[in-house]
């Protein structure tokens, strides 16, 4: 029904024990995702981590001009050809190409005119260059008007891009919001980007642990409001506590305390949802022999 293996990706995204993933697994027919959601409803789960392992080698990148701005995250196979100097002119071919364009699709990015002919074309000739597969994988555009701020900031050479916009306040600002999101993994801007079916699955996962605790099933919707409040607060960028607040203000006061107010935030984490491939060498070899 379940492997080893399957024991070992539970206990990494649940922090649970092994005896406690074997158990889960079992009553969930061998589903991780459900046996994450039951360690969870148990108690047991330390955090239901997602599966956004950084899995993949690569740069992000942020490009500002005027009021435009992109964010892009191109990947390689490991992290030494994303610190060459080749990949990184690679990188920034690619996005300045777009940032003095129209394109907003990765198909109208692919077919933008370079040096070397096209974006697709380039990517094809450093990939036989290298030796090594080389992709593309992602950008945004974002676009503001004069009372608009960009904040940008890369952290790790550029494994981390965050970028915000606000409205009102100034760079400043808006850069030390970009360092907090780098730094806090939020997963949208505000309440009213959490879809409504994610927010459901939560509160029900939430109900299940308080009947667990013993909660009188009458008292669950009470407690349940202070729950949700907290998952916006880990979630939510303007629902966060700032990072350099000393009196634990949220993100969202301390823009109102600098005359301004979030728009929106882009956030990329180099690999973050691509399985990495693990190479065991000594298994290869016995398979060679053994074949």
């Amino acid at each position: 029904m379940f492997s080893a293996s399957d024991v070992k990706t539970l206990r990494e995204k649940t922090g649970a024990g092994m005896l406690d993933c074997k158990k889960a697994l079992q009553e969930c027919e061998g589903s991780i995702d459900k046996a994450i959601d039951w360690l969870r409803e148990k108690g047991i789960a330390k955090a239901a981590k997602k599966n956004d392992r950084i899995a993949a080698e690569g740069l992000s990148q942020i490009y500002i001009e005027g009021n435009k701005a992109l964010v892009l995250e191109v990947n390689s196979e490991t992290d030494f050809v994303s610190k060459n100097e080749e990949f990184k002119n690679f990188v920034d071919t690619i996005g300045n190409a777009i940032l003095k364009s129209k394109a907003t699709t990765m198909d109208e990015a692919l077919k933008l005119s370079v040096e070397e002919g096209t974006i697709e074309d380039l990517i094809v000739a450093i990939t036989a260059k290298i030796g090594e597969k080389i992709s593309f994988r992602r950008f945004k555009v974002l676009e503001k008007d004069d009372n608009g701020n960009f904040g940008a900031y890369l952290h790790m050479g550029g494994k981390i891009a965050s970028l915000v916009l606000i409205e009102g306040g100034n760079t400043d600002v808006a850069r030390e919001v970009a360092m907090h999101a780098a730094a806090m993994r939020p997963l949208y801007v505000n309440p009213s980007e959490v879809p409504t079916d994610v927010l459901e699955k939560e509160k029900e996962i939430m109900r299940q642990e308080l009947l667990n605790e013993g909660k009188p099933a009458d008292k669950l919707e009470n407690i349940l409001v202070g729950k949700v409040r907290k998952y916006y607060e880990d979630v939510c960028l303007e629902n966060q506590i700032f990072v350099k607040s000393e009196n634990k203000e949220t993100v969202s006061k301390y823009l109102e305390n600098n005359n301004a107010k979030l728009v929106t935030m882009i956030r990329f984490e180099v690999g973050e949802g691509i399985e990495k491939r693990q190479d065991n060498f000594a298994e290869e070899v016995m398979n060679q022999v053994n074949g």
